[in-house]
């Protein structure tokens, strides 16, 4: 056991898909998993294994912000072993370019978070995705015929703001769209020598104000899943 999470060693496996609800991780193992046992459940963030066409996977929440996910994330590289995370989330767009239910897979996350440097020492403003999740999911895409759009993303610890508009930290680096977690993810990873990628399907468009209705929330969603656990048969 963990300080934030109570499963046992060996309960979890050594790929994780990590939504920030808890809910959707509940989602995920009804839906998708076989033989599931739920390994923890401290403060709610549940956290499930089971298996996916006989490939065992672990899913459990992050919660928000880079603190969160910061917490989540290195216990289970550290304490659990796990090998593999893959972050599926949603995200807001900064562009009429984006639409609504497209799923990008993130090259590097941008973000004003001091995170990355206060925990490890690095100073920079982007960090990239770590290992080889993120190029096994552009090739299971493009057998399983899903566009995906690869590039950056602004991981933001501010979701209500003064200023409108896109932040500078985003128009100068050409991030389409906003979240707020990939940044700790991958300084984690990279620290710890692992792998880490961010799938995220755009849940609304800032500038039009246009956002998915829950309905259309869970039916779009289902894709970036079953991309997400169709590359981890090959992790």
């Amino acid at each position: 056991m963990s300080i934030h999470i109570s499963a046992k060693k060996g309960e979890i496996a050594p790929i994780v898909l990590m939504p920030g609800d808890p809910l959707r991780a509940k989602y995920i193992s009804d839906n998708f998993l076989q033989n599931v046992k739920e390994v923890s459940s401290v403060r709610n963030a549940l956290y499930f294994t089971g298996t996916y066409k006989g490939k065992s996977i672990s899913v459990g929440a992050s919660g928000m912000g880079c603190p969160s996910i910061g917490i989540y994330s290195f216990e289970l590289y550290k304490e659990y072993d796990v090998e593999t995370i893959i972050r599926v989330g949603t995200c807001g767009a900064y562009t009429a370019n984006l639409n609504l239910f497209d799923i990008i897979n993130v090259d590097r996350a941008f973000s004003e978070s001091t995170y990355a440097f206060h925990a490890f020492g690095y100073s920079g403003d982007h960090l990239y995705h770590e290992g080889k999740a993120y190029e096994t999911i552009n090739y299971r895409a493009n057998e399983m015929k899903i566009k995906l759009i690869k590039g950056a993303i602004h991981s933001s610890d501010i979701f209500y703001r003064d200023k409108q508009g896109t932040p500078e930290i985003a128009s100068k680096n050409d991030c389409p769209a906003v979240e707020m977690e990939s940044f700790a993810l991958f300084a984690n990873a990279k620290y710890l020598k692992k792998s880490a990628a961010t799938l995220l399907t755009v849940s609304d468009i800032i500038p039009t104000h246009e956002q998915m209705s829950a309905e259309q929330r869970e039916k779009a969603l289902k894709v970036m899943m079953e991309l997400a656990l169709e590359s981890c048969l090959a992790l």
